[in-house]
């Protein structure tokens, strides 16, 4: 059953038009399940103290999606100190509170942490930051957040609560910026990624930008260059596995933030392409795709300086840029893991199968990939302790004899036991 009631929209102080309040109500079984002790016991407390308790953002969104959310955000009419008052008669525990000054309490109830944050409008924004004034007025709150899909709340009653046709948006699979698209982007100059994101994990077709969107997008891309590059990462690592991946990465380019993400300024777009192509639906890392944009290993370079990567996230584009050419099936044999077997006992690192993994995902061997990944390392039968059993004292001589019998072993397809390569020593 939806509702419907008429209020004012205000953006800054400007009231510029009509929007309606939409109510529905919510009785799905991904929303019952939601209730467990610690979720019935953080709703007694709110309601014994006359505050107003709702789902808040994301998880709305999941949840009119048909989906279980992963992670749940409360939002209150309580300030901070009074979360604080409430859950410290209530003797509840309360942790990570280093987000008080935005408005976010944690509470612990029942081996669970409950993140609870107050009605918020932004009083002054830099395009990273926000100094933020707490409210009681739901609507204020649902106007600072970046897109209608996200800007829905939920009572604990089932109630949808729905300020910017966001219900409607998320049925027709539409992206759009709460509001003016320019003025949320410069807010935070990170949601022009958050976009793509949510377009890419709610829109059917990969083609559908609003043109008002995309021409706010390019007139503020420049904004991205202050945003951090963790914070990007975030973002960019999700967009380029998520649906409409090689659209979504064009698209980009076209509007000029390349240069703003730490992505290759000419970067390879139609190998991108082919890669992306070559790994569908064997879920390639972030860096497989990235990796393809990259015409040099420096460019690998550049992009950690940008994007501030993990180590084995970094490692990973370098070995791809450097292999991707070098290590190639064997044409006479073509069903033959022998070319990326030897690789891996030559390399004798830890990690060298999985990159072998992301490598054939990247030339679209499914094959020979579902083969490597069943296959285990075999151990080279013959130790330094036999040779010196046999008689070998000098390091060096031990670690060239090592070598000897490990090539032999490797033509055998690593089937001769330690008998018949000691029998190369004795010979």
């Amino acid at each position: 059953m939806w509702g419907r009631l008429f209020r004012p929209l205000v953006i800054g102080r400007t009231r510029v038009l009509w929007k309606s309040l939409v109510t529905m109500q919510l009785k799905t079984s991904e929303f019952q399940v939601l209730f467990n002790d610690g979720l019935n016991e953080l709703a007694e407390i709110f309601k014994k103290h006359q505050y107003e308790l709702r789902i808040a953002g994301g998880a709305v969104r999941d949840l009119l999606s048909g989906k279980r959310p992963d992670d749940v955000d409360f939002a209150t009419t309580a300030t901070p100190e009074e979360m604080k008052r409430m859950f410290q008669a209530a003797g509840i525990r309360m942790i990570n509170n280093k987000g008080e000054k935005h408005g976010t309490i944690t509470a612990r109830l029942h081996n669970e942490n409950f993140e609870v944050t107050t009605l918020r409008v932004d009083v002054q924004t830099d395009g990273r930051h926000a100094e933020v004034e707490f409210t009681t007025d739901w609507q204020k709150d649902s106007e600072r957040r970046d897109l209608t899909i996200n800007s829905m709340f939920l009572g604990l009653d089932g109630t949808v609560y729905d300020y910017f046709e966001g219900y409607d948006d998320l049925q027709k699979r539409k992206v759009r910026f709460v509001g003016s698209a320019e003025q949320r982007i410069q807010e935070d100059y990170l949601r022009i990624l958050r976009y793509f994101r949510f377009y890419g994990k709610v829109a059917l077709k990969p083609d559908e930008h609003e043109p008002e969107t995309l021409e706010a997008i390019q007139a503020n891309g420049f904004g991205l260059s202050g945003i951090s590059g963790e914070r990007i990462w975030v973002e960019l690592k999700k967009i380029v596995v998520g649906n409409h991946a090689v659209q979504l990465l064009e698209m980009m380019y076209s509007l000029g933030l390349a240069q703003y993400i730490g992505l290759p300024p000419n970067g390879n777009v139609e190998e991108m392409k082919r890669v992306c192509q070559n790994a569908k639906g064997h879920s390639p890392k972030p860096m497989t795709i990235l990796a393809a944009l990259c015409c040099f290993p420096e460019e690998v370079e550049k992009m950690d300086i940008r994007l501030k990567v993990s180590k084995e996230e970094k490692t990973l584009a370098q070995f791809l840029v450097k292999h991707r050419r070098e290590i190639c099936k064997d044409d006479d044999k073509p069903d033959s893991l022998k070319p990326f077997t030897d690789f891996i006992i030559d390399s004798r690192e830890l990690d060298t199968q999985s990159k072998l993994c992301e490598l054939l995902k990247y030339q679209g061997e499914h094959t020979l990939l579902a083969q490597l990944r069943m296959w285990a390392v075999p151990r080279l039968p013959v130790s330094g302790h036999d040779l010196r059993k046999m008689g070998l004292v000098s390091g060096k001589e031990i670690g060239a004899t090592l070598q000897k019998l490990r090539d032999i072993w490797k033509k055998s397809h690593y089937q001769m036991d330690k008998e018949e390569l000691l029998s190369y020593v004795q010979s």
